[in-house]
C-alpha cells in the first residue's frame, strides 16, 4: 500500500514538473513576442511568487496599480510560470518573468526600482528582501481580523500600508517592539474606488443576498469556512423563499483541503442551477469570476465568513452578517468589529430570511455599522483612499531621495578625506 502511494505521489510530482516546464516555455515565447522592458524605467515593483490559485490577491490591485502607474511606472515581478501566464493574459501591469534568482538579479540590475510592494506572505518574499537601497512594503490583499493580519512577519518589511486605525490597534495589541506609528501608513481601501463589473441579472423587487464564504482553512485556528456548516441550509432557505436572489461567491480555494467541504460547495452550485431552471426569473448567480465590486455594491445584505470579504463589504457601508465558526478552536479577534457585528450562528441559519430582513431595518445595527466603517477605513468618500495610497507612495519616494542624498554625501565626504590624506602624504612624505 505504501509503495502504491509513493508511486502516485511521484507521478503527481512528475506531472506538476512537466506542466511547470511547459508553462515556462509558453511564458518565455509570449514575452519574446512583446517589446522589451525599457532599461531604468520602472520605479515600483510588485513582487508575486504565487500561481493561479492565489491570483485573487493580485487581481484586486490591478486598477489601483494602473492609477499609480500614471505617476510612477509599475512592473510585476512574477516568479511562478502559471501565475505569470495569468498576469500576462489579464489586466495586470507589465510583467517581468523572473523564475530564478539569476533572472531576478538581472532585472533588478537594469531597473531603477525604489519601492517593492508585496500582496502576501509567500516564503519566497525573502529572496527579494536581500536587495537593499529600496523600500520593501507590505500592502496585503485585504483587511480583516484574521490572525494573518497580525503575524510577526510584518517586521520583515520596512513599511506596511494598512486600511485604518483598526489595523494599527490590532498590530499594537499583538506585536512586541513594533513601531506602529512609524512603520504603518493608513490608506483606506483604494480597491473600493475601482469596484467594477456588470450585473449578471436584471434588478427587480427581489432582495439580493450575497453569500461569500471563505475556504475551509488548513489548520484549526483558521477554520472560518461555513460552506459545510451554514452554507447549504442558508442558500436552500433563500432559494426557497421566492423573494430573494442569491449571489454565491465562494473562495477559490474552497475544497482544496477537505473533500466534504468541496462536495458541499458543489451541491450549492447544483441547487442554484436547479432553482434557476425551475424559475428563470429568479436569476440566482454562482459567481467565480475575477471581477470584484458589483457583488458588494449591489447586494442588499451580505453574509460572509471571517475573511477579507467582511471588510470589503464593510467598506461599502451596507448591511452584513458574519457566520460564527463552529470549530471552537478557530481564532476570533473580538477586539474590533467582530465584537459588535451581526453574527449568524449555525443554529440560527434556518431563520436566515428573517435575520436578513432584521439587519436591513434595524436602526441600531445601521448606526453601529457606520461607526465601524469609519474606524476601519476612515473617509470612504470615492477617491479619498486612492489619494491616500498615492500620498503614501510619494512619502516613501521622498524618503528614498533623502537616503540617497545622505548616502551620496557620505561617499563624497569619504572621497574628500582620502584627498586630504593624499595631500598630507605628499607634504610630509
Amino acid at each position: 500500500m505504501g509503495a502504491v502511494k509513493d508511486v502516485k505521489k511521484a507521478y503527481r510530482l512528475l506531472r506538476k514538473a512537466v506542466r511547470s516546464r511547459m508553462a515556462v516555455q509558453r511564458v518565455r515565447r509570449t514575452l519574446e513576442a512583446m517589446p522589451p522592458h525599457p532599461e531604468q524605467h520602472y520605479k515600483i515593483a510588485v513582487y508575486f511568487a504565487d500561481g493561479a490559485v492565489n491570483m485573487y490577491q493580485m487581481r484586486q490591485w490591478y486598477r489601483p496599480l494602473a492609477e499609480l502607474d500614471k505617476l510612477w511606472p509599475v512592473v510585476v515581478l512574477a516568479r511562478n510560470p502559471i501565475g505569470a501566464e495569468k498576469l500576462i493574459a489579464e489586466d495586470a501591469p507589465p510583467v517581468a518573468f523572473v523564475p530564478t534568482v539569476r533572472d531576478l538579479e538581472r532585472f533588478i540590475r537594469d531597473q531603477d526600482i525604489r519601492i517593492v510592494l508585496y500582496v502576501n506572505q509567500n516564503t519566497r518574499n525573502f529572496q527579494m528582501f536581500r536587495y537593499g537601497r529600496r523600500w520593501h512594503v507590505f500592502i496585503n490583499h485585504g483587511e480583516s481580523d484574521k490572525m494573518y493580519m497580525t503575524t510577526n512577519q510584518y517586521k520583515a518589511y520596512d513599511y506596511a500600508l494598512v486600511a485604518g486605525q483598526a489595523a494599527r490597534d490590532r498590530l499594537s495589541r499583538t506585536l512586541w517592539d513594533y513601531d506602529v506609528d512609524h512603520r504603518t501608513i493608513e490608506i483606506g481601501r483604494p480597491q473600493a474606488d475601482h469596484f467594477s463589473g456588470t450585473l449578471p441579472y436584471t434588478p427587480d423587487e427581489r432582495t439580493v443576498v450575497l453569500y461569500a464564504p471563505t475556504w475551509e482553512g488548513d489548520r484549526p485556528s483558521a477554520h472560518y469556512g461555513s460552506i459545510s456548516t451554514h452554507g447549504e441550509t442558508l442558500v436552500g432557505a433563500l432559494l426557497a423563499s421566492g423573494s430573494h436572489r442569491v449571489i454565491y461567491r465562494p473562495h477559490p480555494r474552497s475544497g482544496v483541503v477537505d473533500d466534504e467541504y468541496g462536495a458541499a460547495h458543489r451541491r450549492i452550485i447544483a441547487a442554484i442551477a436547479a432553482a434557476n431552471s425551475a424559475d428563470p426569473r429568479a436569476q440566482h448567480v454562482y459567481d467565480d469570476g475575477p471581477e470584484l465590486g458589483w457583488q458588494l455594491a449591489s447586494a442588499d445584505v451580505a453574509i460572509v465568513d471571517i475573511s477579507a470579504m467582511v471588510y470589503d463589504r464593510l467598506a461599502a457601508g451596507k448591511p452584513l452578517m458574519i457566520t460564527r465558526p463552529v470549530d471552537e478552536r478557530a481564532s476570533v479577534d473580538t477586539g474590533g468589529y467582530l465584537s459588535d457585528c451581526e453574527w449568524l450562528s449555525a443554529d440560527a441559519v434556518a431563520d436566515v430570511v428573517r435575520e436578513a430582513e432584521r439587519v436591513r431595518g434595524d436602526e441600531d445595527a445601521i448606526m453601529r455599522l457606520r461607526m465601524w466603517v469609519q474606524r476601519y477605513f476612515g473617509d470612504t468618500t470615492p477617491g479619498v483612499a486612492t489619494a491616500k495610497f498615492h500620498a503614501a507612495i510619494a512619502q516613501l519616494m521622498g524618503e528614498w531621495d533623502e537616503w540617497q542624498i545622505r548616502e551620496m554625501g557620505a561617499i563624497k565626504s569619504g572621497e574628500d578625506d582620502d584627498d586630504e590624506e593624499d595631500k598630507d602624504e605628499q607634504l610630509h612624505g
